[in-house]
């Protein structure tokens, strides 16, 4: 049974911004289905299978839908999507908007009992799941533990190889005759979409967006992005089904008419490659993915795009600088989560750490999200300077998080703010710095240390390419410092020489890491960003 979505932001809000313009006020697929018909051949997709017009994805979504609503699957329900980047992704996200469906799309890394716990606390319908990915087979493996899914009724196989028992075929869906087809209408303030917050809660946090927040408050960042009059190819480097990807198919395609540029998976050689075949104008990853792709010789020139959107962790100056250069565009440094807060630095070039604490990322646009600072207590910090948690509110403002209630009396307000856990300040111009978090804290013998605030001043080192700080556990101390280095290449990096850099910077000796893990890269989580997790863990083993 699907759990109850109740919109926690006041109606009279939502109507606010719809009569402000922030919101189209249409449904995904309606909005899609004005673009297909404007522009029936532009390219929608390009993809490692080639280009997809918006007739013929049109044509997919709607025989799937088709197939789906044969199979049992109606308004409402939600039905899980673990697909890599592609046109079956897409084909998927447009289908369940038709049947004014929930998707929940994971990124095809996770694993199938964290799929299970998704699909059961979600009461999700169906899931889409790949035949094969890598060495894995998701959709068998899914159908393996229905007997732990009451509500699931079908899964659905996708891909090449044979067929798991009691799974129905994607490619065999595809081919349902659509001709009596409607598409349904669903309210634009109903949730169409579940995101999958890759948070530090026991289990993944599931949260809730309408088709407005999508398509107008996500879909306003990306208009602010997009220089006057331009077409708009976005490659994304991570997945459709991350937080950062639901501006993909809602957004690139359905809000703007533009084209989706997609990789199955991301390497930086073929990154590389896509952006001088395809030539994006916006390409959309995280840093860590930035300096992969900065580390790999070439006496080939790439085609500018019209900005570099890097979001999903902290983005340092170094990063920033050597990106523009190579890359021959701005530098889009993006604070946002699946927990609805936005704020971006914009294609004006300004660099993003200048004096100050933490790293500054930007004014907010009040046609995404407004952005307060509280206090302890939960009161509004009202003058500049003063830092506090940063909570945020506007029109991309989720509706909820799914089947946890804990997690709405804990980080959303009465009247529809939401706590993000960060920890922030407004500048005397008006620009917000993020500091930290607030869990994100290693506590060595009493003394509270900001992995965020060494990882910044790292960074800047000129033997470091990459880095991350994490706590490991000290039976004397509680926990000691480590830092996860990735050494540029030809370097060599000690720890003698991070210290010394930390001193020459005035961070406290007591903040200084106390423990080196060297790295030929950092490891990734499913949606992209560096997995801290995993990195705790190897710099506990490696004590």
């Amino acid at each position: 049974m699907t759990p109850a979505i109740p919109d926690l932001v006041p109606a009279a809000l939502r109507r606010t911004w719809a009569a402000d313009g922030h919101y189209p006020d249409l449904d995904l697929y309606a909005l899609f289905r004005a673009r297909r018909i404007a522009d029936p051949h532009r390219t929608a997709v390009v993809d490692p299978r080639g280009p997809l017009s918006y007739t013929a994805l049109d044509r997919r979504a709607r025989s799937l839908g088709a197939g789906l609503r044969a199979a049992g699957i109606s308004a409402g329900d939600v039905v899980g999507v673990q697909l890599p980047n592609g046109r079956d992704a897409v084909t998927a996200d447009l289908a369940l908007a038709a049947l004014g469906a929930i998707a929940l799309p994971f990124p095809s890394g996770r694993s199938a009992r964290e799929a299970v716990s998704l699909l059961r606390r979600s009461g999700a319908r169906a899931v889409i799941a790949p035949t094969a990915h890598r060495d894995t087979r998701p959709a068998r493996d899914i159908a393996g533990l229905r007997g732990e899914l009451p509500a699931l009724g079908a899964v659905v196989a996708a891909g090449q190889g044979r067929l798991p028992d009691g799974c129905l075929s994607f490619a065999a869906l595809l081919r349902t005759d659509a001709t009596a087809f409607t598409p349904a209408r669903p309210d634009p303030d109903a949730a169409a979409r579940i995101l999958v917050s890759s948070g530090t809660e026991a289990e993944p946090k599931m949260v809730a967006y309408s088709h407005n927040a999508l398509a107008g408050g996500r879909g306003n960042f990306l208009a602010a992005l997009r220089p006057s009059g331009s077409e708009l190819r976005c490659l994304f480097l991570v997945p459709l089904a991350s937080a950062f990807g639901s501006s993909g198919t809602a957004v690139t395609l359905a809000r703007h008419g533009g084209t989706l540029v997609l990789m199955d998976r991301f390497t930086p050689a073929d990154a590389l490659e896509t952006i001088r075949r395809h030539r994006p104008t916006h390409v959309l990853g995280v840093p860590t993915m930035v300096r992969m792709m900065l580390d790999r010789p070439s006496d080939r020139a790439l085609p500018p795009p019209a900005a570099l959107i890097l979001g999903g962790s902290p983005l340092d100056e170094a990063t920033r600088a050597e990106a523009e250069l190579a890359f021959g565009c701005p530098v889009v440094n993006l604070y946002g989560s699946a927990d609805g807060v936005n704020c971006h630095s914009g294609l004006g070039g300004r660099p993003i750490q200048e004096d100050g604490p933490g790293v500054a990322v930007g004014r907010p646009d009040p046609a995404v999200t407004d952005i307060r600072i509280a206090a302890s207590g939960g009161a509004s910090c009202g003058t500049p300077g003063e830092i506090g948690e940063i909570e945020a509110r506007g029109p991309m403002t989720p509706l909820c998080y799914v089947a946890a209630p804990e997690l709405n009396d804990r980080y959303r307000t009465a009247d529809g703010w939401v706590r993000t856990g960060d920890l922030g300040v407004f500048d005397a111009d008006g620009v917000l710095r993020v500091v930290g978090r607030l869990k994100d804290i290693v506590i060595r013998g009493g003394v509270n240390i900001s992995p965020a605030e060494v990882e910044r001043a790292l960074a800047a080192h000129p033997d470091v390419r990459d880095v991350v700080c994490t706590g490991v556990p000290c039976p004397l101390m509680g926990e000691r410092l480590a830092a996860c280095v990735v050494p540029r290449a030809g370097r060599t990096v000690t720890l003698d020489d991070l210290r010394a850099h930390l001193g020459a910077c005035g961070l406290d000796r007591c903040k200084h890491p106390e423990r080196l893990l060297l790295m030929d890269a950092l490891p990734l989580t499913p949606a992209g960003k560096p997995d801290r997790t995993a990195l705790r863990r190897a710099a506990t083993e490696a004590r």
